[in-house]
C-alpha cells in the first residue's frame, strides 16, 4: 500500500469516526484522561461540553457517543451538559449539536448496515 493510500484510508476512517489507524490520537485520549484525574463519566461530560462548543463534526460525536456509552454514561446527561451549558455558548451551538449528534447516530448506524452487507 502506497503512502498516500495509507494517508486516504486513515482519513476515511477519521471522517467515519475510527480513529483505529492513528494510534497517536487513540494515546493521547488515553494520556489526557489519566492525567486529568478525572472519573470516566465526568471526563466523557467534559469532551462532550467541548464538541458541542467547537460545533464537533458528526463523526467527533460518534466517536465520543460510543465511548460514552462504555463509560456507563446515559443520553440523559449528555442532553443535561448541553442544557447547562446553554447560556454559556449559546443556543445556536447546542441546536448544531443536537443535529450534529443525531447525524454521528445515523452514520454509525449506516456503517453497520454497511458492515453487514
Amino acid at each position: 500500500m502506497t503512502q498516500q493510500a495509507s494517508a486516504r484510508e486513515s482519513l476515511q476512517g477519521l471522517s467515519e469516526g475510527d480513529a483505529s489507524k492513528m494510534g497517536f490520537l487513540q494515546d493521547l485520549i488515553a494520556h489526557s484522561y489519566t492525567e486529568s484525574g478525572l472519573d470516566p463519566q465526568t471526563f466523557m461530560l467534559v469532551r462532550m461540553a467541548a464538541l458541542a462548543t467547537l460545533d464537533a463534526a458528526p463523526a467527533s460525536w460518534l466517536m465520543n457517543i460510543a465511548v460514552s456509552g462504555e463509560a456507563g454514561l446515559d443520553p440523559e446527561l449528555i442532553l443535561g451538559t448541553l442544557i447547562a451549558i446553554a447560556p454559556v455558548i449559546g443556543t445556536a451551538r447546542i441546536v448544531s449539536a443536537a443535529g450534529n449528534i443525531l447525524r454521528g447516530l445515523a452514520l454509525g448506524e449506516a456503517i453497520a448496515e454497511s458492515s453487514e452487507s
